[in-house]
């Protein structure tokens, strides 16, 4: 599967961005998906991730619970995240990953496929 990442920007902080990641040559329903960003100098870190299964649990980092919200729209084999509230610590670039599981997981290592990722930059 091949996943592409977009709606990322620069934004005021406390503005709002949605991102998208558009999954092609497999079908995602399938497919758990995550959230990851990785800011300048520091390691990757989980962001949100929405299982495929049991009505699409969803796990968030603490650092974005209530800010951030994960979706999926199957019929469109799209992954969102949509973006709230944002402040300059949420600066990096964004990765969506999918896992051939219906569970969800919060580790990278567990992801098969990522997307290219896209720059979020939140001034203050």
């Amino acid at each position: 599967v091949q996943l592409q990442a977009s709606g990322g920007g620069l934004v005021q902080a406390g503005g709002s961005l949605r991102l998208s990641c558009a999954a092609s040559g497999r079908r995602i329903s399938s497919y758990a998906m995550g959230w990851f960003r990785q800011a300048p100098g520091k390691e990757r870190e989980f962001v949100a991730a929405i299982s495929w299964s049991g009505g699409g649990r969803t796990y968030y980092a603490d650092s974005v619970k209530g800010r951030f919200t994960i979706s999926r729209d199957n019929a469109k084999n799209t992954v969102y995240l949509q973006m709230n509230s944002l402040n300059v610590e949420d600066t990096a670039v964004y990765y969506c990953a999918a896992r051939v599981s219906r569970d969800a997981r919060v580790s990278g290592v567990d992801y098969s496929y990522w997307g290219q990722g896209t720059q979020v930059t939140v001034s203050s």
